[in-house]
């Protein structure tokens, strides 16, 4: 099936009975030799749900539950996935192993809107605040080893290229901070009249990454900026949006729609 040059197939149909909040690949999945599919979902009644799928005959689900509020945003640990971290409006960030176990839980200050792993350090967590703070712990001692402020923000991503840099959406604002320099933002422009919702760094370019606007219009904004360029390198709309990802080795992002998905291909 192609459309409008991209192609892909359907390889399964997960059947997920709640609405999806969020959703995270582990790096264990794979398609070559063995395929092998591992994904985690949060939904709508609170609880993680990790799918696991040779796409042939073995398909598991594993039900999550300790959160007492909704869940905002997951994530593997990236080197081998043996852990997920979620954070919540329950004003906590949990960790998980795949058994289904809650291995740590980190008190916030309020609502937890994104969480973040260091890409080689498994011990190194960032977890963004709606209050404004974003904070680095340590998962051995579970205590907060670096803090990072702005105003109340709704999205932020750690640069997996260049983890000195960490980027946010707040009110219409993108942020950027290098986190050896300062506890504030090193930049800020206005991106979104209608008040930016995500923030993703690309994994392709260490200056490249896309912000959204907020849902609930009929088409929502998608904007995709690069450090060196004083204006936006690509502008799009996706009806309905939600969510925003980006291929792992490719400038090529996506967001999801009214039941499709939308791609953008940017250049380097």
């Amino acid at each position: 099936m192609e459309v409008e040059g991209v192609e892909f197939n359907v390889l399964r149909a997960f059947h997920h009975e709640l609405r999806v909040d969020a959703l995270a690949w582990s790096p264990e999945s794979r398609l070559d030799g063995i395929p092998n599919i591992r994904l985690c979902t949060a939904a709508a009644d609170r609880k993680l749900r990790l799918l696991t799928s040779d796409l042939q005959d073995r398909h598991e689900v594993k039900v999550m539950q300790g959160h007492s509020s909704y869940i905002n945003h997951l994530v593997f640990e990236p080197t081998e996935g043996k852990q997920i971290a979620s954070v919540s409006d329950d004003h906590t960030c949990r960790v998980w192993d795949l058994d289904g176990n809650e291995t740590s839980v980190l008190r916030l200050r309020s609502p937890g809107v994104s969480v973040c792993w260091h890409p080689e350090e498994v011990f190194k967590l960032m977890v963004a605040e709606k209050k404004g703070t974003i904070r680095f712990y340590d998962l051995v001692t579970q205590e907060a080893i670096l803090s990072l402020d702005c105003s109340p923000l709704m999205s932020a991503d750690w640069c997996l290229t260049n983890t000195i840099k960490v980027g946010a959406v707040a009110g219409n604002d993108w942020l950027i901070w290098d986190i050896t320099r300062s506890s504030y933002p090193q930049e800020k422009r206005p991106a979104h009249k209608d008040k930016a919702r995500l923030f993703k760094w690309s994994r392709a370019n260490e200056n490249l990454f896309a912000t959204t606007g907020c849902p609930g219009k009929i088409n929502s904004q998608v904007i995709i900026h690069h450090l060196g360029h004083p204006q936006p390198v690509m502008m799009g709309s996706a009806p309905v949006g939600s969510g925003l990802s980006w291929h792992r080795t490719l400038p090529l992002c996506v967001v999801g729609g009214d039941r499709k998905l939308c791609f953008w291909m940017t250049e380097m």
